[in-house]
């Protein structure tokens, strides 16, 4: 039996071919997109600083190389496999900003020897020993950069002496090059409230730069401090340690993000573009219908889905099982018949990208390309 072509392929630049699409189906609003990428990295550009992006959020080549275009300076990648494929196909600049487990060194040093332009992270001198000695026997010299712990508590040194140690460490080892460090405060990118969360940078702020103090007194000053967030790259630009930001989200602004004041007066420059398009498939009941949209569409880890387009005003969503979604009426005047298309803006855009095999591009109601999820499930 041939293989199926793939789905909604044939309707690429016919009119109103957004609503025409086979669902689930991930739709991406490529104006939307490329509003946000201007606009981040106008931003960059006007503060002197650095974007290195968080490929995590798109996994996407396509979306990588419009972010290098931009200006970007390379790309971050949460996984080893992430980079391969990153570097697969030809992107530069990548961080896996990971630390891994010492038995993947040799995985990585591979990349670079095949020609991938890959630094990686790490946060304890068992990890920085296996990829000395992986960098030496592959003869390549492998960018490091300390991982520091400033509040999330998940990877990272615990102290400015142990930053301090594996620094030397790196700098005395002839494969390995010090590439400065990374401090990424990942529990603080959703405090909705501009005030609080300004106020909740401050000690871990603090603590970055007392790190950088103590690598400098150690005459071992980074060269790039690397970290920040979509939710806190303009107060970490503020505060003047952080000059190189891993701000992922902004390209989609899922319904985490959304409600996340960039400035005081509540200023939203990044607007939504990652949607998750939906059918009705059942119209029996009177309070509510039925979608084929369920647990396996969306990322479940956050706020539910929040309802964009297509369903009655006030409606809202809620999961019904793997492969159903409830559209619930508000008022009892509401409905929707059998085929209509509902868009949803996603829960959380990382996850939930890695649920779907391609983006929908659309530019108004008409869909224009569809683009691989190329590092789906590299985890």
């Amino acid at each position: 039996m041939p293989p199926l072509s793939p789905p909604n392929h044939r309707l690429i630049g016919q009119p109103h071919s957004r609503w025409e699409l086979l669902t689930p189906a991930l739709v991406l609003d490529l104006d939307a997109l490329e509003r946000n990428i201007a606009a981040m990295a106008a931003w960059a550009k006007a503060g002197g600083h650095a974007l290195r992006p968080h490929g995590k959020s798109h996994k996407s080549p396509h979306i990588a190389r419009l972010q290098a275009e931009a200006g970007a300076v390379g790309l971050c990648c949460a996984s080893l496999r992430e980079a391969q494929v990153m570097a697969g196909e030809g992107i530069r600049g990548l961080l896996i900003t990971t630390p891994l487990a010492p038995r993947k060194a040799p995985l990585v040093t591979a990349l670079v020897a095949a020609g991938g332009d890959v630094a990686v992270v790490a946060d304890h001198v068992e990890l920085v020993g296996a990829y000395g000695a992986a960098a030496a026997a592959d003869g390549v010299v492998l960018p490091v950069f300390v991982d520091l712990d400033v509040g999330l508590g998940r990877t990272g040194t615990p102290s400015a002496q142990v930053a301090v140690e594996l620094a030397g460490l790196i700098t005395a080892h002839p494969a390995l090059h010090y590439a400065g460090v990374q401090g990424y405060m990942g529990h603080l990118q959703h405090v909705d409230d501009h005030g609080e969360r300004r106020a909740l940078l401050e000690r871990p702020s603090g603590d970055l730069q007392d790190i950088v103090d103590a690598l400098i007194k150690a005459n071992l000053p980074p060269q790039i401090v690397s970290g920040g967030g979509t939710g806190t790259h303009r107060m970490d630009a503020d505060l003047g340690t952080i000059g190189e930001f891993q701000v992922g989200s902004y390209l989609f602004m899922d319904v985490q993000y959304i409600t996340v004041q960039q400035g005081e007066s509540g200023e939203r420059p990044y607007e939504p573009s990652l949607y998750v398009q939906t059918s009705v498939v059942n119209i029996n009941h009177p309070n509510y219908a039925v979608t084929d949209a369920g647990l396996k569409s969306f990322a479940t880890d956050g706020p539910p889905p929040l309802i964009a387009q297509g369903a009655p005003a006030e409606a809202s969503y809620r999961y019904m099982g793997d492969e159903h979604g409830a559209i619930d009426f508000k008022h009892s005047v509401d409905r929707l018949a059998l085929g209509d298309k509902v868009e949803c803006l996603v829960p959380h855009c990382d996850p939930n990208v890695n649920l779907f095999d391609s983006y929908h591009l659309v530019r108004g109601e008409v869909l224009v390309d569809i683009w691989p999820v190329a590092a789906r499930g590299n985890s």
